[in-house]
Order: C-alpha cells, then sequence, then structure tokens
C-alpha cells in the first residue's frame, strides 16, 4: 500500500504538469517494483524453508537489477523527440526513480522510501523555480509555447503540437 500511495504521490506531481507518465503511470511502476521485490524475498523464504529441489539457490538482487533495466524501456517510451529538442527526460528520471521506491516498500525500507519521495518532490516542485533563473528561455522548464527553441533541449513541460519531425522513426 506504501508503494501505490508514494508512487502516486510523485505522478500527481507529473499529471499536474501534463505529462505523458502521470499519476497512473507512477503508481503502477511502484506498485510493481514492489511486487516484483516481494516475490523475490517471498521465493528466497520458500526456498529456506524447504520446497526448493535440491541444489536450489535464489539471489533476491536478480529481480530488482532486472526491474532497474527493464524501468529503462518504460522511460524511454516518454522520452521524445521534437526537431532538436527533447522532452520527457525528468519524467523518466521520475519513473526511474519510482522503481526505487517500490523496490525500497518490497524490502521493507519505508523510511527510506518516503525520504526519497520527499527530496524527489522538493526536486521537482521547489527546484523548478532555480531552473528558470539559470536557464531563463522561452519555454523552458515547463513553459508554455508552440514550438521548442531550436537546438536546445527542454527539460519537462507539456509536448508540443504534432508535426512530422516529432514522430519516432
Amino acid at each position: 500500500m506504501l508503494a501505490t500511495l508514494l508512487g502516486g504521490a510523485l505522478g500527481v506531481e507529473r499529471e499536474a504538469r501534463n505529462q505523458a507518465a502521470g499519476l497512473r503511470t507512477h503508481t503502477l511502476v511502484s506498485l510493481g517494483a514492489c511486487c516484483f521485490t516481494l516475490s523475490s524475498v517471498y521465493t528466497e523464504e520458500l526456498l529456506r524453508m524447504g520446497a526448493n529441489p535440491s541444489g536450489t539457490q535464489t539471489d533476491i538482487s536478480r529481480i530488482a537489477s532486472q526491474v532497474v533495466v527493464g524501468i529503462g524501456f518504460l522511460g524511454a517510451g516518454v522520452i521524445l523527440r521534437h526537431g532538436e529538442a527533447v522532452r520527457g527526460l525528468t519524467t523518466a528520471a521520475n519513473l526511474w526513480l519510482t522503481a526505487s521506491v517500490g523496490l525500497a516498500c518490497g524490502l521493507g525500507l519505508y523510511l527510506a522510501a518516503a525520504v526519497t519521495v520527499a527530496l524527489a518532490l522538493l526536486s521537482l516542485v521547489v527546484l523548478r523555480p532555480v531552473s528558470r533563473i539559470l536557464s531563463p528561455e522561452e519555454g523552458r522548464h515547463g513553459g508554455r509555447h508552440s514550438k521548442p527553441p531550436e537546438g536546445r533541449n527542454s527539460e519537462d513541460g507539456p509536448p508540443t503540437g504534432e508535426d512530422e519531425e516529432s514522430r519516432p522513426r
């Protein structure tokens, strides 16, 4: 339950910014990572209780490492190219972090998961104005305009209008 709530907290911020991966995506990533972790932990317990065929061993870190690798594919799906600009990097990083929150909850590291979510929300919300001061060009960091500045990357913000250059090839 905590993984679902904490993942949802991260998703609310992305949903409020009208990102492709929002509340439901973040909730499901955290819950799924938690379930994979619990499955891994309980598999080890089952094998320890003698339910294993002779010589069978388990390593709970294997599932966790595959979650970390697998989440990259989901993150890649929210990174979009609009001409020279790249959008969705913050949302992809947030999905990656959300998976770590689910893993931490699955391992019973509730304080670590909660502190991670708090720090992530601080980064997403509080550092946005700082980012705008450091790189003030129009449209960066969630600003609204019709087309990204030529030759510049944009951390996040709503996708711009559909054009031929923005479609994956």
